[in-house]
């Protein structure tokens, strides 16, 4: 099976998370083989039932290429067309572990060891499956971390600090306003507040941005709200705690601020011979902690069309990205004395 037949087999197995099962006992059933005939080792490791992490082992893992099994919602079947193979998962993340595995069979062909394939559950909402791989290395030094990237090596990747605030009030029917309080009106004062604030900018990964998500609350257009809710998004790009201390001050007094979940932002290396580009957005890597080595993120596709009706991948990235994840394990795989195969 090619790349771009095995990019579409994994795009129509649904993976949405939380529902990984499907893809991640057909990966099993096609990975057997290949750990069989080049003598490695393969497991599935249980995160929750019925989710489980794959880990594939050829000797003693120098380095590690990963990336998540999980899609976004909705799910729709994948298609193909001269430039394009497109679908859920066609860039984020199903094409990125077509070309891995590729990326694999050629090393294996040409009789390296020392490095391993390890696909976890669970990074589109909460990265359960890094996190819980965090604490289960198996002696990897290198970390090369699947994403759309444009087939660019990247410098760095923006962090995530999230907020639900929660806005109390009083009921009043709307024609005594003066009789309730009205949590809305907290509510956005405290949006206004968080949308006027300066928010730090770093050198190399740029601005920290805000983005409100979603906003809900009230009863009926006649009834004076007691509560309304939003949540919030900053990408961080440096040390949280300016920005927390900056939402913390900005709600005071109108609201509750709580935080659900903040992944620092990460600076990797550039390595000889591939390009290289910032991202803004937030990967697995930090929940891995550095117990699977130093990180290094590359990826087909772009993440602009991830997350939307018209997710795809080019074709021609595919290729390259096999070539390129090659590439790397064997400077990487090198540069630590395992030498040529």
């Amino acid at each position: 099976m090619d790349v771009f037949a095995l990019t579409k087999t994994l795009i129509d197995i649904e993976s949405i998370t939380g529902n990984e099962k499907a893809v991640g006992d057909w990966l099993f059933d096609y990975l057997q083989p290949l750990v069989t005939e080049y003598g490695g080792t393969l497991e599935r490791i249980e995160v929750e039932p019925d989710r489980n992490n794959l880990l594939a082992i050829w000797g003693e893992p120098v380095v590690t290429l990963s990336t998540h099994l999980d899609t976004v919602p909705p799910f729709f079947a994948s298609r193909e067309d001269d430039e394009f193979i497109w679908g859920r998962g066609a860039c984020d993340v199903k094409g990125i572990i077509a070309c891995m595995i590729h990326a694999a069979k050629t090393l294996l062909a040409e009789g390296r060891r020392g490095f391993a394939l390890l696909f976890v559950v669970g990074e589109e909402r909460n990265s359960a499956g890094a996190y819980f791989m965090a604490g289960r290395s198996r002696g990897s030094k290198y970390l090369i971390n699947g994403e759309p990237t444009s087939c660019k090596l990247a410098l760095g990747s923006k962090g995530a600090l999230r907020y639900e605030l929660i806005a109390s009030g009083r009921m009043a029917h709307s024609a005594y306003p003066e009789l309730g309080e009205s949590a809305i009106e907290k509510l956005l004062d405290a949006l206004e507040r968080l949308r006027r604030i300066e928010w730090p900018v770093h050198p190399v990964l740029g601005p920290s941005t805000l983005n409100i998500g979603t906003i809900k609350g009230g009863r009926a257009p006649n009834v004076v709200p007691d509560d309304a809710r939003a949540e919030l998004l900053i990408r961080l790009v440096d040390d949280p705690a300016p920005v927390r201390a900056a939402v913390l001050t900005a709600c005071e007094g109108l609201v509750e601020a709580k935080e659900q979940l903040c992944i620092p932002a990460i600076l990797m290396e550039a390595r000889p011979g591939f390009e290289t580009d910032v991202m803004k957005y937030t990967t697995d890597i930090p929940a891995f902690g550095g117990a699977w080595g130093s990180p290094l993120l590359l990826g087909p596709g772009t993440i602009h069309v991830a997350h939307t009706s018209q997710e795809r991948v080019p074709k021609a990235e595919l290729l390259k990205a096999t070539g390129l994840y090659a590439q790397l394990v064997r400077q990487l795989l090198e540069e630590e004395g395992m030498g040529e195969a």
